[in-house]
């Protein structure tokens, strides 16, 4: 007899919340909308031009869920975002395990043409000159995600979820507003724990780590294309130094942006990884 996998994991059509209830604080005047290319030099979805944050909601089904849930932040260094491959595919995959999934839409550089790829590989040669020039736009990111934590726990009993077990998971430049979001003084805007996949750091301070610091899970990969395997290494002892709660996994081979595709590789094994951790942190 065959199982109706549909009962069994009902897909709940995705929700989007808009974070604000006016104009995002600091970005008032932007009037353009956001867009996705798919015609661009990798071939892959991206959301760019994004104004107006939101977060898109994807709820597990209730009877395997323990109340717990993920914020997502796709990274795309501050240009675009790896919705799916980042996003939309991970919530899935979390989904599947219990685990509601909120995944971000953070406010981005506005793009002057229709491949936001092509605009910021350049723009990432040069790591200091990167950091100069986004970090208008990261501060405003990192505000995205606190108030996006803000939102997700305020409304946990909206969503069945226990308000002690909101995380935040953020890739690439997303791993900025992870760590940003993570060194929150409101413990409301704080999440209770972190993932940071391949994280950018840029210019968030590591040696200053909150001695109530939420526990983090970090994975990279050492052949990272942007060198950020030692960034990786240098965080994890930081967290470790301030005596907080961490796990570090740096693969030989994964490259940088490997998200959840599967590439037939170990690295594609971190998702896993991360489960095995998260059901460990639960039972401390």
């Amino acid at each position: 007899m065959k199982t109706d996998k549909s009962k069994l994991f009902p897909r709940i059509d995705p929700t989007v919340i808009r974070l604000y209830d006016g104009e995002a604080p600091g970005s008032e005047d932007w009037d353009w909308r956001e867009k996705e290319s798919r015609d661009n030099i990798l071939q892959m979805p991206a959301v760019y031009d994004v104004a107006v944050p939101t977060l898109t909601y994807y709820g597990a089904d209730e009877e395997a869920t323990d109340g717990t849930a993920v914020i997502i932040a796709p990274g795309g260094g501050f240009q675009y975002l790896s919705f799916e491959s980042e996003g939309t595919a991970v919530a899935q995959w979390l989904n599947s395990k219990g685990i509601a999934v909120f995944v971000l839409k953070y406010r981005l550089m506005r793009s002057s043409t229709q491949d936001p790829i092509q605009e910021v590989l350049p723009k990432l040669a040069d790591p200091e000159t990167f950091a100069r020039i986004t970090e208008s736009i990261r501060r405003m990111a990192v505000a995205d995600g606190k108030k996006a934590v803000q939102y997700v726990r305020g409304n946990a009993s909206r969503y069945k979820l226990d308000p002690a077990r909101i995380g935040f998971m953020g890739f690439s430049a997303g791993g900025t507003l992870a760590l940003g979001v993570g060194h929150a003084s409101d413990k409301d805007a704080r999440p209770d724990f972190l993932a940071a996949i391949y994280p950018y750091i840029g210019n968030i301070k590591q040696n200053n780590v909150r001695e109530d610091a939420p526990p983090i899970f970090i994975c990279v990969a050492t052949a990272d294309d942007l060198a950020l395997a030692p960034q990786c290494s240098a965080l994890y002892s930081s967290w470790i130094n301030a005596k907080r709660p961490a796990e570090f996994h740096g693969y030989a081979r994964g490259g940088h942006g490997f998200g959840i595709v599967d590439s037939h590789l170990p690295v594609n094994s971190w998702i896993e990884r991360f489960y095995d951790w998260l059901q460990q942190l639960h039972k401390v």
